[in-house]
Formats: C-alpha cells, sequence, structure tokens
C-alpha cells in the first residue's frame, strides 16, 4: 500500500509539471488557459480523458504523453525530463508486491464502484477488442467513404455538439464482406476513439445455430470493462443500464457483427453520442433504421476491378498478367463474391505450380459450382455460409428462393415471381421482401429482384434435394408459360400485322401480364428482353422445345428495332434446334425465316439464302400461305438490300399474290408497300407511287404504324427521285413520326440519312448535316455498319466549298 501511495504521489507530481507548461504554452499564444476543448480538437482525444491526464489520475500511455508535451512545447531537455519521470511510474507499477491480488480486486472495486455513479475512474480500462484486420484489404472505396463522413460527424472527436447518428449498419449477401470491411475500418479509426473498442460476434447466422444471447453480449462487454463478477446484474435491464453508464462520456467504438435481428442488436447500443455502434447483418435491420435513426450502408459484389486486386494481392499480379483470361474467367464464375475469390485464390496459393487456366477450368466443369467452394471448415464454404441465411427463412420464401433455380435469370419480377411459384399475386411481394431482408436476392430496380450467380446455383441444389422432380419442372413450365404468353400478347401490340402462333393453354397457377397497348408492350420487352433470351436458352435446355421456339418468335421485331442482331441470330439457332428436337415443322419454318432475317443483316448473304429456302419450302408443304407470303416479302428486303432489285420485285409480287389470295389485308399493305419500292428502285415511278397509294390506304384501317412509316419512306424516296425534294422532306418526316412512335431505330437511322439527301439537296446544307449527325448517332450506338455510308456524306458535305450569298 506504500508503493501505491508513493505511486500516486510522483503521478501527481507529473501531472503538475503538465499544467505548468500548459499554462506557459497559453501565456506563449496570448491565452489565459489551453482548454481541454482546444486540446480535444487538435488531439482527437476526448476532452474527459484530457481532464484525467491534467488531474493525475491517469498516467497517458507513451505515445500519447510524448505527443502531449511536444504539444505543449516542451523543450528537448524537458521532454526528456518528463519522459524518464513517466517511464519510472510505469516500471513500479510492472513490479509485484506482496497484497498484489488484493489491491487489485479492491481497485477494480472502487473503479466499478466510481463509474456506476458516473465519476471518472481513475484508471478506466481501455479494451483493444477488435480482431486482427485482414491484410492485403483492396476496394470498398464508396462504403469506406461513407463510414468515415459519418464517423466525422458531430458528436465524435473534434466537435462537442449532439451526434446526429451513433449506430451504423453494414448489410450485404453472405460471403460479401461485411465483417472484412467493418474490423479494416475500425482499425483504421481506433485513433478516434481513445477509450477503447468492444467487438461481439454475435453468431446470428453461425452453422451451429448458436446464436449470442444480448445477455451473454453485455455481460461480455462488462467484462471487458473490469467490472467484477460480483457487481454484474442479474437481469437484463439493469446489465444494461450499467453498461451504458459505464460508456457515458467517452469515446468508444463498438462493432456489433453478424448480427440477425433488431432484438439483437437493441440492448447493446449505447446512449451516449460520443460513442459510436457499427453493426453487421446479412438482414437489412429496417427497425434499426426506423427507430433509432440508423444510417445504412449497403455491401455489394465487388466491382471486376476490384476483384482482379483481391487476387492479386493473394497470387501475385505477375501471375495473373499473365494469365488475364483465366483470371477474368474465374472472377465471372467467383461472381465477384469475396468468400469465392478468397478460397479459389487459396488453392492457386497452395499451388503455385497450377496455371489459373487449370483452376478456372476446373470451375467450369464442376457438376455442382458450389463443390468448388469449399474452403476446408464451414466459415469458408460458401454453401455452408449461404446455408445460414436460407435456414432463417419462413418456409413459404424458402420455397420460392429454391425457385430462383428453377428460373432463367437474370431478374424477375413480382408477377414473373408469382407465376414460378404458382401463387397469387398478392402474396409474393412479402415473399420477395423477406429474401431481399436476407440479401439471398436484390432489389435493384423497383420490382426487380435478382441474386448472383453462386446463390442461383445454391438455390437450384436446395430445389434439387428438397423438392420432386415433377414440382420442379412444373415450376419450370409455369415460368416460361409466363413469359411466352406475356410476350406473345406484347409481339401482336408491337407489330400487329404479325400472324399470331398457336400457343398451349397457359399451367396452372400463370397469371400473364396484362398489356393493353403499344407502349407497355415496348416498356415489357425493354425490361424484361434479358430475361427472354435465357429463357429460349433455359427452355431448350430443359426439354420445352416448344416455348424455345416460340419465345424467340416473340423477341424478332423488338431485338430488330433495337439492332441486337448478334443476340437475335443466338436466339433464332437455339430455336431452330428446338423445334427440329421436337419434330415441329412449323416452328423449324418459323425459325428458319427469322433466322435467315438476321443472318443478312450480318451480311451472311448465301446462308440467309439457303435459311429462306428452307423456310418456303415447309411453309409450302404446310400448306401455309401467309407463312410462304411473309418469307418471301423477308426474302425480297434482301435482295433489295444487295441491290437485286428486279429479283426482289419478284418475291414481293409473289407475296402480293399469296396474301391477296389469304384475304390477309395488313400483308397485302405490307406487299404492296414492297411491291412499289421495287418498282422505284427501278425507275418506275409511276406504278411505284400507285403501289404505295394503295398501301397506305389499307394501312389506315389494319393500324400497322411500322408498317405505315415504311411507306411513307417509300414515298419520301420516290419523291426525291423525282426531284420533288419538298415533298420527299414531307414524307419522311411523317415516316419518322411513326418510326419513333414505335422506337424502330435502325430505320429511324436509315430515313433520317434519306432525308438528309432530299434537305442537301432542296439547298438546306446546315439542316442536312445536323440530321446526317442524327442518323450516324443511332448507328454508331447500334453498331451497324451503314454508319460508314452516312459518315461518307458528311464528310463530302464538309469538303463542299460554302454556297454563295
Amino acid at each position: 500500500m506504500a508503493r501505491a501511495g508513493a505511486e500516486a504521489q510522483t503521478l501527481q507530481e507529473l501531472a503538475g509539471l503538465l499544467r505548468q507548461l500548459r499554462r506557459r504554452e497559453a501565456r506563449q499564444q496570448g491565452e489565459t488557459l489551453l482548454t481541454y476543448r482546444q486540446l480535444a480538437v487538435k488531439t482527437g482525444w476526448s476532452r474527459g480523458i484530457i481532464g484525467e491526464y491534467f488531474a493525475g489520475n491517469i498516467l497517458p500511455p507513451p505515445e500519447r504523453f510524448d505527443a502531449l508535451i511536444r504539444l505543449l512545447g516542451a523543450t528537448p531537455a524537458e521532454q526528456g525530463v518528463l519522459a524518464t519521470a513517466r517511464d519510472r511510474i510505469e516500471e513500479r507499477r510492472r513490479r509485484p508486491t506482496r497484497d498484489h491480488a488484493t489491491s487489485g480486486r479492491a481497485g477494480v472495486r472502487a473503479r466499478a464502484g466510481g463509474l456506476r455513479t458516473g465519476t471518472q475512474s481513475a484508471r478506466f480500462p481501455v479494451p483493444r477488442q477488435l480482431p486482427p484486420a485482414l491484410p492485403g484489404f483492396v476496394g470498398r472505396t464508396a462504403q469506406l467513404a461513407q463510414l468515415d463522413a459519418e464517423c466525422a460527424g458531430p458528436g465524435l472527436p473534434g466537435d462537442d455538439s449532439v451526434a446526429t447518428v451513433t449506430v451504423l449498419t453494414l448489410s450485404g449477401t453472405a460471403g460479401v464482406g461485411k465483417t472484412t470491411l467493418a474490423v479494416h475500418w475500425a482499425h483504421r479509426v481506433a485513433d478516434r476513439f481513445p477509450d477503447g473498442q468492444l467487438y461481439v460476434d454475435l453468431r446470428g447466422f453461425d452453422s451451429t445455430g448458436t446464436v449470442v444471447t444480448a445477455v451473454e453480449a453485455v455481460r461480455g462487454f462488462l467484462e471487458a470493462l473490469e467490472v467484477p463478477p460480483e457487481r454484474i446484474p442479474t437481469h437484463l435491464p439493469a446489465q444494461v443500464g450499467l453498461y451504458r453508464s459505464l460508456l457515458a462520456g467517452r469515446r468508444m467504438l463498438v462493432l456489433l457483427d453478424n448480427a440477425r435481428d433488431v432484438d439483437q442488436v437493441r440492448p447493446l447500443l449505447v446512449g451516449s453520442p460520443s460513442c459510436l455502434v457499427l453493426v453487421t447483418s446479412r438482414n437489412r435491420l429496417v427497425g434499426l433504421i426506423a427507430a433509432e435513426g440508423a444510417r445504412p450502408i449497403g455491401v455489394d459484389l465487388l466491382s471486376t476491378a476490384e476483384a482482379w486486386q483481391l487476387l492479386a494481392r493473394r497470387l501475385g499480379a505477375q501471375r495473373l498478367a499473365a494469365e488475364p483470361r483465366a483470371a477474368d474467367e474465374i472472377i465471372e464464375r467467383c461472381a465477384r463474391l469475396p468468400l469465392a475469390l478468397a478460397v479459389l485464390a487459396a488453392r492457386g496459393a497452395a499451388n503455385p505450380a497450377f496455371p489459373l487456366a487449370t483452376l478456372a477450368a476446373e470451375l467450369r466443369v464442376a457438376p455442382r459450382p458450389l463443390d468448388s467452394f469449399d474452403g476446408g471448415d464451414a466459415a469458408t464454404d460458401v454453401q455452408a455460409v449461404f446455408s445460414w441465411s436460407y435456414r432463417s427463412l419462413t418456409p413459404t420464401a424458402a420455397r420460392l428462393f429454391r425457385l430462383f433455380g428453377c428460373h432463367p435469370g437474370p431478374d424477375i419480377g413480382v408477377a414473373a415471381a408469382a407465376s414460378l411459384a404458382g401463387l397469387p399475386r398478392d402474396q409474393v411481394p412479402r415473399l420477395l421482401a423477406e429474401l431481399a431482408h436476407a440479401h439471398l436476392v436484390t432489389e435493384h430496380a423497383p420490382g426487380r429482384f435478382g441474386a448472383h450467380d453462386l446463390l442461383r446455383a445454391y438455390a437450384a441444389e436446395q430445389a434439387e434435394h428438397l423438392d420432386a422432380a415433377e414440382a420442379r419442372r412444373a415450376a419450370i413450365r409455369r415460368g416460361l408459360d409466363h413469359y411466352l404468353h406475356t410476350g406473345h400478347a406484347a409481339a401482336l401490340l408491337l407489330q400487329p400485322g404479325r400472324d399470331p402462333v398457336t400457343l398451349a393453354v397457359p399451367a396452372p397457377g400463370v397469371v400473364p401480364e396484362e398489356i393493353t397497348d403499344h407502349a407497355q408492350a415496348l416498356a415489357w420487352f425493354t425490361v424484361e428482353y434479358p430475361v427472354l433470351l435465357a429463357a429460349v436458352t433455359h427452355a431448350r435446355r430443359t426439354g420445352f422445345d416448344g416455348h424455345a421456339w416460340q419465345l424467340a418468335w416473340t423477341l424478332v421485331d423488338f431485338l430488330q428495332r433495337r439492332g441486337r442482331w448478334s443476340d437475335l441470330a443466338v436466339a433464332q439457332r437455339t430455336a431452330l434446334a428446338g423445334a427440329q428436337q421436337a419434330g415441329d415443322r412449323r416452328g423449324q419454318a418459323n425459325a428458319h425465316r427469322d433466322l435467315a432475317r438476321v443472318l443478312s443483316r450480318l451480311g451472311r448473304v448465301n446462308e440467309a439464302a439457303r435459311n429462306y429456302r428452307q423456310a418456303l419450302m415447309i411453309f409450302a408443304a404446310l400448306g401455309d400461305h401467309t407463312g410462304q407470303a411473309r418469307t418471301h416479302r423477308a426474302f425480297g428486303a434482301m435482295l433489295d438490300g444487295l441491290g437485286r432489285y428486279a429479283e426482289a420485285l419478284d418475291h414481293n409480287e409473289r407475296a402480293l399474290a399469296l396474301y391477296q389470295a389469304a384475304g390477309h389485308l395488313a400483308g397485302e399493305a405490307s406487299a404492296r408497300n414492297a411491291v412499289g419500292w421495287a418498282h422505284a428502285q427501278l425507275g418506275q415511278y409511276e406504278p411505284g407511287l400507285a403501289h404505295c397509294g394503295r398501301a397506305l390506304a389499307l394501312l389506315r384501317t389494319t393500324g400497322d404504324r411500322h408498317g405505315e412509316a415504311n411507306t411513307w419512306d417509300s414515298l419520301g424516296f420516290i419523291h426525291a427521285r423525282l426531284s420533288d425534294h419538298r415533298e420527299a422532306i414531307r414524307c419522311y418526316e411523317r415516316a419518322l413520326e411513326l418510326y419513333r412512335q414505335i422506337s424502330e431505330r435502325y430505320d429511324e437511322a436509315d430515313t433520317l440519312s434519306r432525308l438528309g439527301e432530299s434537305q442537301h439537296a432542296a439547298g438546306e446544307v446546315a439542316a442536312a448535316g445536323r440530321t446526317w449527325r442524327r442518323a450516324l448517332g443511332i448507328l454508331d450506338d447500334l453498331g451497324h455498319p451503314d454508319g460508314e455510308r452516312v459518315r461518307e456524306l458528311l464528310t463530302r458535305a464538309a469538303a463542299e466549298p460554302p454556297a454563295r450569298g
């Protein structure tokens, strides 16, 4: 006890020297006294802890002591004397004494008692509970900036006003790296919380299912704060009260990792605005945001660049640079999920002689994608990590999640999810919200839900384990039926002149979406076409070959209008294979014709001609006049583009005769326009005008705006050839108005190029330049080779001498 008294006396003497330096420095700055607040601003420490240093109640740690005496203007000689005095006190404390055990217990008891009454402890413990930070941390720039911005807000170091936020949440899907980010940032800002950092893994989604209760977590924190067992209350409310009292007025960071829900977290929140609580969870913890004003920060998959950085840190940048394609494939097959990337990187690091191409091939050929991501324990087994989130779902939500493995992807809307599950539509939003809350799906746009490839693979595996094959196949059919019946209706609204396909009755539980006009149809395709493209392949792979070609049929007009020729070619090749496999002759004929149209756009003329002839042969064998007529019409359009106008006229006249024989008015109108155009190309303008005029009269009764736009364009072309450029401009502008209404981008650009030529011929040189630039912008956006022709028009116009006034 004598030693304790001597130690206290020496500590008081040391504090007296600090106070002298403080007064001297204040005088030199023209101040009466440097306030604790001023010193807190300069150091980032709390005013309370600074007061304890000057009162002689707490011995500053060496690095703080050195910084403080330098700040107070101590000379080098004074710094040496003061540092020596401080070291003596520290050395005396480390020496064992006879009554060490009893004095330690008494000291702890006294400190706990003092803290409970709100007074500052003479020797307040400074817990440093953060786990080690992950070496080689990469990325997360946006999230780190958000965390830094919130941490720099009022109520934290450097500002004594009331805090605007004291709780932050990091939420994201399993394996996305929430804990890694939280621990990395906590270490980065530890100096802003000089009174310590508390940490607990709440094990909300632990493989053992042993969730840490609030009682256990609070008791652990009280023990870290050196509260004796006999002073810890029995009941949770009293424990929480003591915990919050101990942290009152202090600057501490509390990291609550892997929380399951709001109820687990709420008792661990701190009442003091000078503390910050950071929570990580797979759930969104909406209750904390609503009731406690928590600030949410989402943690998503890594970007491709960040994923590359992660692999480079683990495997070496040179190894990746030597095999960039293999590295890219690994990143893609890991879905940019940090846990999956880390597991693959560990395998690569353990086998440095393995080429990255070998690792990529293993992922590519694995019959079960998740089998490649087993890190050897539950914490690094991707499938196990996903399972902890999955087990928290209600049975109905779990079934809907499993059915994501029966859906083609990449995302799904509420209506399609209802059909997929065979549930009433009004029940599905709640289930999707539950999945999004658990971060098993992501609502990346209002009403659109998706999951990365590894989660989808996990969903498929769970469906295979838990759902009968018949149930899975029924779900696949419901999903395909939903898209087929909705897409079929939308396709006929986009192009009223198309002949409908005979569809089977949708499966029970399927409720197609109601689409009533052209604008709705266009909006639906704009959102759903990536899903429809995937559905074509999905239908073929799962044995629904009829669905494959019919789904591809629904996409033809929309993808043509967007100029997505490569996508359409893939879909039509898949459709043709499906129709051949199913022995569906009508499906084969449609697929041959639609594939030929795409191939002609891609410049593969001979292959396109073979497919047109194959389609004509099958339609003729079926006795399908309109199918033959439509094929002749498309074949003629290709020949026209090749400058083979007489052959084009022959096919168009055959199409006209077949449409007339079938009494098909919309088809007759389209064919008459094509015949008129072919006559014009051959210099036969009078029959061209006659046929196009009759086509317009028919089109006004059919509501076919695309056909009407084509015909106005033909009339503009004929008037331009007759040198009536004012009338040509009027016709072209009418065509453009209609093309824009139906979002026919390629035809809009094609007409713009001709409009520019008529404007130029009429002396409107500046207007022609603007028109050609608009056409070039569309064609470049589509990646269409016709852009070169428009560039030539602009180049020639720019080289012309200016017109004389």
